[in-house]
């Protein structure tokens, strides 16, 4: 972790980190979440990050749209395939989105110490992602969709499909 790195994430006061957000991007973030001060994270205005929620940069970007709720100890961490979300999308608490992964194709190899890969995470605009779902590196979440909570997405979900389960399945279409 670089000096830097550090400093903004340990040193500066969190009541001052939802004030330069307010100011710079007219987005809430609660004193009580993590969201470090780094130019790869952009929040759309009016965009609302609730209380324990995380959001971490480390290599890529974390692009949040307008009017965004991030509910309640939802954890973000974008790497160097950078993940967006949509305006006016909604993050159910405790949900987890991942943009990297780990190779896992040598066996002598602890998989910790395996090069780290990142496809990058794309969620569009007006989703519902419910409570305590998981988005992981690669998935792809078109316009409308309806993640039901608790659902795994790896893959693609198509513009206004309802989806439950691990791994998530179209339960639905929205017409």
């Amino acid at each position: 972790m670089k000096l830097g790195q550090i400093a903004r994430r340990f040193l500066i006061p969190s009541i001052v980190v939802t004030a330069i957000y307010l100011i710079k991007h007219r987005a809430m973030v609660s004193p009580r979440a993590e969201v470090e001060l780094n130019s790869l994270i952009t929040l759309g205005k009016g965009t609302d990050i609730s209380s324990f929620a995380k959001l971490k940069a480390n290599d890529g970007p974390l692009e949040i749209g307008a009017n965004v709720s991030i509910s309640t100890c939802c954890f973000i961490s974008a790497d160097k395939g950078g993940i967006s979300i949509g305006d006016y999308t909604m993050v159910g608490p405790n949900t987890s989105i991942i943009g990297n992964n780990y190779k896992y194709d040598q066996l002598d190899v602890p998989v910790c110490l395996q090069e780290k890969t990142s496809k990058g995470i794309a969620i569009g605009e007006n989703v519902w992602i419910g409570a305590g779902c998981v988005i992981l590196d690669g998935a792809r979440i078109e316009s409308g969709a309806i993640v039901t909570p608790g659902s795994v997405i790896s893959g693609k979900v198509k513009k206004d499909a309802i989806v439950q389960g691990n791994p998530a399945k179209l339960i639905f279409q929205r017409r």
